[in-house]
């Protein structure tokens, strides 16, 4: 660790200070960016107006469209969706004892797709985005269940259960079937769903955008992505518990199977919501928690509650730059892979070092 991370890290509640200031930096960033640039005054003003604690503004009706209506939904829905996927992944990783495990180690990402997929191919040539949300948490659900009944045959003796002595390996190969059956599943969708209408929306859909979001869908997914995040930052000295050995674990009286069923299942919840809300969203649950361990430690109290707002500022800035670089929108789930791929280079190489 580098002397300014070591300095930062040592004062925990200075660093997620400073993270939780840059929450609403990155949001008033994303609020004046974009194809049709405002100057903050202007976003101040009509988020005041909208208040009713102001006058509106010179073309306050434009300003209110830009700003409330397309900027800001899209802007609560990258927050919450970065910082569910990011403490996910800080979770899985802390319970598989494994930095390079990822929010979809149950297969929930790719049943979500298969869920959203299936709703596109079955809605015929018209489908309401809330049957395809509703489509994506249920694959993603069904996708947990079949990980976890996978890892029940797998693991442990008769009776023991899946989430037994030996149980993460388990877990980890009963994730792996449910990704790859799911997966096979999203390709058998796509060879038969219709190549002129549905084959696009449900490509549309695996790249991952906020640029449908609005305030209808964060009125039903809001509160439970919220919940499911701040539950699992609350579970952080339990979650501790779980990166000792399992006979560590229990001789300090720590429920071992029962806390990793129950925090893992909120995990998975949770990532399947991001993928209702906004398709795809790939990387940033793996890294983001890799980026913060070396910030602030690796005591759960802080790197969850620090992944959660590092996480949202990225996928709001990331977010802002989809929709900003180009005439046209480029997919967030594109701005994600890209920039993931790249800085998890420099990550493995920090692991690798740190290995040594």
């Amino acid at each position: 660790m580098s002397g300014f991370a070591a300095r930062f890290g040592a004062r925990p509640a200075f660093a997620l200070s400073v993270a939780a200031l840059c929450v609403p930096l990155a949001g008033l960033i994303g609020l004046c960016a974009g194809r049709y640039p405002l100057a903050p005054e202007q976003v101040a003003l009509t988020v005041l107006a909208a208040l009713h604690l102001h006058a509106w503004p010179a073309h306050g009706a434009l300003l209110h469209a830009v700003v409330m209506e397309a900027r800001l939904p899209r802007l609560v829905a990258a927050a919450l969706i970065g910082a569910a996927l990011c403490v996910s992944g800080a979770t899985c990783q802390a319970v598989f004892r494994n930095p390079l495990v990822s929010p979809g180690m149950l297969g929930v990402l790719s049943g979500a797709a298969f869920g959203a997929a299936l709703a596109i191919v079955l809605g015929g040539a018209v489908v309401h985005r809330l049957w395809v949300e509703a489509g994506a948490f249920a694959g993603g659900v069904a996708a947990m269940a079949v990980g976890v009944s996978a890892a029940a045959m797998l693991g442990g003796e008769p009776g023991e259960g899946a989430l037994a002595r030996g149980g993460i390996l388990a877990l980890l190969l009963g994730g792996l079937v449910s990704n790859a059956l799911f997966s096979a599943l999203v390709s058998l969708l796509k060879y038969a769903a219709d190549p002129l209408n549905q084959l696009p929306a449900i490509v549309y859909w695996l790249l991952g955008s906020l640029a449908q979001t609005g305030w209808a869908d964060l009125a039903w997914a809001a509160a439970p992505l919220a919940l499911g995040t701040l539950l699992l930052c609350l579970a952080a000295p339990l979650i501790d518990g779980l990166t000792l050995s399992d006979d560590e674990a229990r001789s300090l009286g720590v429920p071992v199977q029962a806390i990793r069923f129950a925090v893992m299942a909120l995990a998975t919840l949770i990532a399947a919501l991001t993928v209702a809300l906004a398709g795809m969203i790939g990387w940033i649950g793996l890294l983001v928690p890799n980026l913060v361990r070396p910030l602030v430690g690796a005591s759960n109290r802080v790197v969850l509650p620090m992944s959660a707002l590092v996480g949202a500022i990225a996928l709001m800035l990331a977010d802002t730059c989809a929709r900003s670089v180009a005439s046209a929108e480029i997919p967030l789930g594109v701005i994600t892979e890209m920039g993931g791929a790249l800085a998890f280079v420099f990550v493995l190489r920090a692991l690798r070092r740190r290995a040594r």
